[in-house]
C-alpha cells in the first residue's frame, strides 16, 4: 500500500492532474467528504488528508510514503529524513514582508528601530531580518496575520502572498520579497528503498506531467 499525504485546498486541487498522470484518481473530494483517509481507483494507493504543516511529519515518520508540501512548510520543518525529488511548480506564491499602508518601513529600518513582526514563519523571518541587521521581536500567529498591524499587535507581518488581494482589502502593502514558494514532492527515504517498484514510477509520472 502506498500512502500519499495531502492538504485540503489549493495543493490538493493542483495535485489532481499530477495524480491522474500517475493513474491515480481519488474516490471522493476532501472538500465534500469528512473522511481523513480517501481511497483511490487503485487498490494499492490511498490518500490521507492532513494539515499542510503536518505533511512533512507524516512522511518523515513513515505514516505516509509520499506527500506534497510547500517550500515554506519544508523550511520551517527542517526537512530531516525527507527526499525531495521534484519541485512540482504548483501552489505558487511569495513569502513577503507587509505593513499597514502609510507605515514608513524603510525609515524604521534605517533608524535601527526594533520592529515587532507577526508571522507563522518564525525561522524564515528571523533569518531574513538577521541578514539585514534589523532587530525584531517575533510574534507567532497561526492565522489572520493581516489583523496584527491593524490593531497594534505588530509593525509588520511576514506571510504568503499569492494575488495580494487580502493585503489590499485590509489596507496593507508588501514592502519586501523574501523568497518564491512552490510545492514539492517529498518521499520517505526508507519507503523509497522498500517500495521502489511502486514509488519510482509515480515520481517519474509526476516529473513527466510537469515537463521535467
Amino acid at each position: 500500500m502506498i500512502t500519499i499525504a495531502l492538504s485540503k485546498g489549493r495543493i490538493f486541487e493542483e495535485t489532481l492532474p499530477l495524480l491522474a498522470a500517475a493513474g491515480v484518481v481519488p474516490a471522493e473530494a476532501p472538500e465534500s467528504s469528512r473522511k481523513l483517509i480517501i481511497g483511490t481507483n487503485r487498490d494499492d494507493v490511498r490518500l490521507i488528508i492532513v494539515r499542510a504543516s503536518d505533511v512533512p511529519t507524516y512522511v518523515q515518520y513513515g505514516a505516509a510514503d509520499l506527500g506534497v508540501a510547500g517550500r515554506d512548510v519544508l523550511i520551517e520543518h527542517g526537512g530531516a529524513g525527507l527526499y525531495q525529488p521534484l519541485d512540482l511548480e504548483i501552489a505558487k506564491c511569495r513569502l513577503m514582508v507587509a505593513v499597514q499602508n502609510g507605515f514608513d518601513y524603510q525609515g524604521a529600518v534605517q533608524q535601527g528601530a526594533r520592529l515587532r513582526v507577526a508571522t507563522k514563519y518564525t525561522d524564515q523571518a528571523r533569518e531574513h531580518f538577521a541578514a539585514k541587521g534589523v532587530h525584531v521581536d517575533l510574534i507567532k500567529l497561526y492565522g489572520s496575520m493581516e489583523l496584527a498591524p491593524l490593531v497594534g499587535l505588530a509593525d509588520a507581518i511576514v506571510d504568503l502572498v499569492s494575488t495580494g488581494g487580502t493585503l489590499k482589502a485590509n489596507d496593507l502593502v508588501a514592502v519586501e520579497h523574501i523568497r518564491d514558494i512552490s510545492s514539492r514532492l517529498i518521499v520517505n527515504q526508507a519507503a523509497l528503498k522498500l517500495k521502489e517498484e511502486q514509488i519510482q514510477p509515480m515520481i517519474d509520472a509526476f516529473a513527466g506531467a510537469i515537463g521535467h
